[in-house]
């Protein structure tokens, strides 16, 4: 099993940066996609951000230029820096991890979340 715990939400005014981060433990595979997705009052869940094990990252059409993921293999951690933040960027942010797992070749593991709220 894997485990994910988010930390760094919170409140901040628009215009303003967060640092999210997210820390997994467990059986982690060699080969991994750790990313980010969000969730606002009333809409699906979207993805922000997704990065490989070998450091290649991808957005969201709506976070080019304004956010940042990285991540520290040796630590298991995806981080998620915010600038330029939105109002509209409000939502509850939920870590995420793919890898094989029980014969599915991309499995998703997810962690609880943590809030981020943007005050205009």
């Amino acid at each position: 099993q894997v485990q994910l715990v988010e930390s760094g939400g919170g409140l901040v005014q628009a215009g303003g940066s967060l640092k999210l981060a997210c820390v997994a433990s467990g059986n982690i595979k060699s080969i991994n996609v750790m990313g980010w997705y969000r969730q606002a009052p009333g809409k699906q869940r979207e993805l922000v951000a997704g990065i490989l094990n070998l450091g290649i990252p991808s957005y969201a059409d709506f976070v080019k230029g304004r956010f940042t993921i990285s991540r520290d293999n040796a630590k298991n951690t995806v981080f998620l820096q915010m600038n330029s933040l939105v109002p509209e960027d409000t939502g509850v942010y939920y870590c995420n991890l793919k890898q094989p797992h029980n014969g599915d070749p991309s499995y998703d593991f997810w962690g609880q979340g943590t809030q981020v709220t943007v005050s205009s």
